[in-house]
């Protein structure tokens, strides 16, 4: 999720880039979108110069996110063409900047939605950046301090303040880490805040974009009910995600039987859906995380009052969080399910992410196929 940008500092940065273009040392190969079509195309454009606090990172790998599909489309009005995409990207080390201490050259890393914060608020302070008080810098459509347009992951190399970048162990595919530097963070920041991770308690998850809290909430412990509205996703859910139960959440008679079974819900459905059928769901005292996007949130005051549970919001995470999420999946064997793309597919990708039409997450093999 993106800030919307002042109307006066997007068209200084406007002018900045107009004035700047011809001056540009384009040494970075990209793949950006002209303009709202969200067509894809190969664009050069300028990296900064390593920092004495910066990392520079081949990119190897970059997860296909629902944001690449919002900014590249601009359908919140804010998108500065052209758009280079990605927040979810995995690479290995090639440059430090002097006053690097946590990494060094040929490490494995990786980089989320937000490369920079103003590192002094209370948020920052307790490393949960994503809230800083004075707006976190997003990794493509942002403008950092320097007044320059971020420029994320479908590209082959990045430059980025050590604070934002997360050591990937060696022995974890950075194919697979591209997709938790925000589809895995996503849901493992809040089932850490309000103690997911306690074995013998109940989990709800819905929509199988949720996919990674369901292995998060099976190492957990927990007892995991999956609810789709495709009967297709029972066979995935059940054997492949070794989930503990499969509801189709139009069916009446399958969801009543659950009222008043569950501790906790991840709710990472972006499509509009009811919410009070889930909060009946809920024990006394339960809670339900909505990670999705739909376009409007209406509950029964009922659902909240009679049973004292809770509806609350959540995004990604900081960067503690991130770092030990990625430490766990490691020490856990947690894959994220990918198909591995080449970038030349990656607006059709999109499409099919538009249109449901996605079983697993997309990742793009950025090494191997943009030349």
């Amino acid at each position: 999720m993106m800030m919307l940008l002042l109307p006066a500092l997007h068209d200084m940065v406007k002018r900045q880039r107009t004035m700047c273009s011809s001056h540009a040392n384009e040494n970075c190969l990209g793949w950006a979108a002209r303009d709202e079509s969200g067509v894809l195309s190969p664009y050069k454009f300028s990296r900064r110069a390593v920092g004495e606090d910066d990392v520079s990172i081949k990119i190897t790998h970059c997860g296909v996110c629902y944001g690449d599909v919002v900014w590249t489309r601009n359908k919140h009005g804010d998108s500065m063409f052209p758009v280079v995409p990605g927040h979810e990207i995995a690479g290995i080390v090639k440059e430090i900047g002097s006053n690097v201490r946590g990494f060094k050259v040929g490490d494995h890393v990786g980089v989320g939605t937000y490369v920079n914060s103003c590192r002094d608020c209370r948020f920052c302070n307790d490393a949960l950046e994503v809230y800083c008080e004075k707006g976190i810098v997003y990794t493509f459509n942002g403008i950092d301090t320097d007044g320059t347009i971020t420029k994320g992951g479908y590209s082959d190399y990045i430059v980025v303040h050590e604070r934002y970048c997360y050591k990937i162990p060696d022995t974890y595919p950075l194919a697979s880490a591209a997709p938790l530097l925000c589809a895995g963070i996503t849901v493992y920041s809040p089932m850490m805040r309000y103690k997911m991770n306690q074995p013998g308690k109940s989990l709800g998850v819905v929509g199988l974009g949720g996919l990674v809290a369901v292995k998060f909430g099976k190492a957990f412990g927990l007892s995991v009910t999956v609810f789709s509205t495709s009967i297709s996703k029972r066979e995935e859910a059940l054997n492949l995600l070794n989930a503990d139960k499969f509801v189709i959440s139009s069916d009446q008679q399958e969801m009543a039987a659950l009222v008043g079974t569950l501790d906790f819900i991840i709710d990472a459905a972006s499509g509009d859906h009811p919410f009070d059928p889930y909060m009946s769901l809920l024990k006394t005292a339960g809670v339900l995380v909505l990670v999705g996007f739909p376009t409007e949130v209406k509950v029964n005051p009922a659902s909240l009052l009679l049973g004292m549970k809770t509806i609350t919001g959540s995004g990604v995470g900081g960067t503690k969080d991130t770092q030990e999420m990625i430490n766990f999946c490691a020490a856990h064997k947690i894959y994220p399910q990918i198909e591995v793309i080449p970038i030349q597919y990656a607006y059709e990708a999109l499409d099919r992410m538009i249109k449901s039409d996605v079983k697993y997450r997309f990742v793009i093999d950025i090494e191997n196929s943009l030349k």
